[in-house]
C-alpha cells in the first residue's frame, strides 16, 4: 500500500502535465510579442507571451467585451464592452494595466471597433444608438457621434485613410456608407439577410459582407454596389480579415466550425480547416502577415496557424469564451 501511495504520488504530476498539453497543445514556436484577448464570458482580458506560452496577466474589463484593437506599436488596446459593459476598455500594454475606462452610456453596446490614422483616436458601433462614435482613447473624451440610419449596426471596416466608413446593419440588412470626415451619413447599400461580419480594402473600394440568414459572404464595389463576387456554405460568417497584402481573405464560420480561405485577386476559395467543438471566432494577424491567431471560444484557447501551409503552430491558453483578439511586439513577462 505504501509503495502503491509513492507511485501514485510520483505519477500524478506527469498525468497533469499531459492534460495541460492535451487541452492546450504544444505551445507554438519561433513567435515573439504577446497576444491579447478579450473573454467575453470572464469580463476580462489575457495577456500571454508567445515566446513562453503562458499567461502573464488577466486584467479587467467591462461586461461583456467582444472587439479588441492594438495599437501598431503595441503599446495601447482598446476594448468594446457590448454585452451590460456600455463603456471602452483602455489597456497600456507595456505594464500591463488598465489605464482607463470611457463610459459609453450615452452610446450603448459599443461593439466594432476600428483604429484611425494616427492611432490616438478610434471609432465605434453604438448598436442601440443607431451611431458611429469617435473617442481620443488618450483623453477618454468622445469627440464625435454620425447617424448611421439604421437599426443594428454591429460591425464596422473603414478605409486605411480614415475618410470612409461601412458598418453592418442586422436590423435592416444593409450597409451604411458613412463620410468621417464630413461626419455624414453618405448611403446605404442592401446586402442578403442579417449583415455581420464587414471588411474593406485599404483603399475602400470593395466590401466584403458575411450575412447570417442567408448564410452567404458577398463582395461589393463600393461605387457601383455591384456584386463582385459571392458564396455559399456558410453557417455564421463571423468575421472577415485580409492578409496585408490583400492576397488572402481568412473566414472564421463560428456555426460551421470552420476556417475558410479565399484568393482575392480571382475570387476563388482556395482551403477549409475544420476545428469541431471549438467554435472559432476572433481573428488577428501577427505582422509577418502568414501567422494567424483565432480565438477557439469552446475550448477556452487560441489555435496559431500558418496560412500558406494551413498548418496548426501549436496553441494558446486563454479566459472563459475568447473572442476579441489582438497581437502587441511588446514582450511581456
Amino acid at each position: 500500500m505504501k509503495y502503491r501511495s509513492l507511485l501514485i504520488s510520483l505519477i500524478a504530476p506527469l498525468l497533469i502535465l499531459n492534460w495541460s498539453l492535451m487541452s492546450f497543445g504544444q505551445t507554438p514556436s519561433g513567435l515573439q510579442g504577446t497576444i491579447i484577448v478579450l473573454n467575453k464570458s470572464g469580463h476580462d482580458a489575457t495577456f500571454i507571451d508567445l515566446d513562453s506560452g503562458s499567461i502573464v496577466a488577466t486584467l479587467p474589463t467591462g461586461r461583456g467585451p467582444h472587439e479588441l484593437v492594438v495599437t501598431s506599436d503595441g503599446r495601447w488596446a482598446v476594448g468594446t464592452d457590448y454585452s451590460g459593459g456600455n463603456s471602452l476598455t483602455v489597456f497600456d500594454v507595456s505594464v500591463p494595466e488598465v489605464v482607463r475606462t470611457i463610459d459609453l452610456s450615452d452610446y450603448p453596446r459599443p461593439h466594432g471597433i476600428v483604429l484611425l490614422p494616427g492611432e490616438r483616436s478610434v471609432v465605434i458601433t453604438s448598436e442601440s444608438s443607431r451611431k458611429l462614435v469617435t473617442a481620443d482613447f488618450h483623453s477618454g473624451e468622445i469627440t464625435g457621434a454620425i447617424g448611421t440610419q439604421r437599426p443594428g449596426s454591429h460591425m464596422v471596416a473603414v478605409s486605411a485613410d480614415g475618410r470612409v466608413a461601412f458598418t453592418s446593419n442586422g436590423g435592416s440588412d444593409d450597409v451604411s456608407i458613412i463620410d468621417l470626415v464630413a461626419g455624414e451619413f453618405i448611403s446605404s447599400l442592401n446586402v442578403p439577410a442579417r449583415p455581420e461580419a464587414i471588411q474593406t480594402n485599404r483603399v475602400g473600394s470593395e466590401i466584403w459582407v458575411g450575412s447570417n440568414d442567408d448564410e452567404v459572404v458577398t463582395v461589393y464595389a463600393v461605387s457601383s454596389g455591384q456584386q463582385l463576387a459571392q458564396w455559399e456554405g456558410f453557417s455564421w460568417p463571423y468575421r472577415v480579415v485580409l492578409t496585408r497584402d490583400e492576397r488572402i481573405a481568412i473566414i472564421p464560420d463560428l456555426g460551421n466550425e470552420t476556417l475558410r480561405f479565399f484568393k482575392v485577386a480571382d475570387m476563388e476559395e482556395i482551403a477549409r480547416m475544420e476545428f469541431p467543438g471549438a467554435q472559432p471566432q476572433g481573428v488577428v494577424l501577427h505582422p509577418d502577415d502568414r501567422t494567424l491567431f483565432l480565438s477557439l471560444s469552446g475550448q477556452n484557447r487560441i489555435v496559431v496557424i500558418d496560412i500558406e501551409t494551413r498548418q496548426i503552430m501549436g496553441y494558446l491558453p486563454a479566459g472563459s469564451a475568447p473572442d476579441g483578439i489582438g497581437y502587441s511586439s511588446m514582450e511581456l513577462r
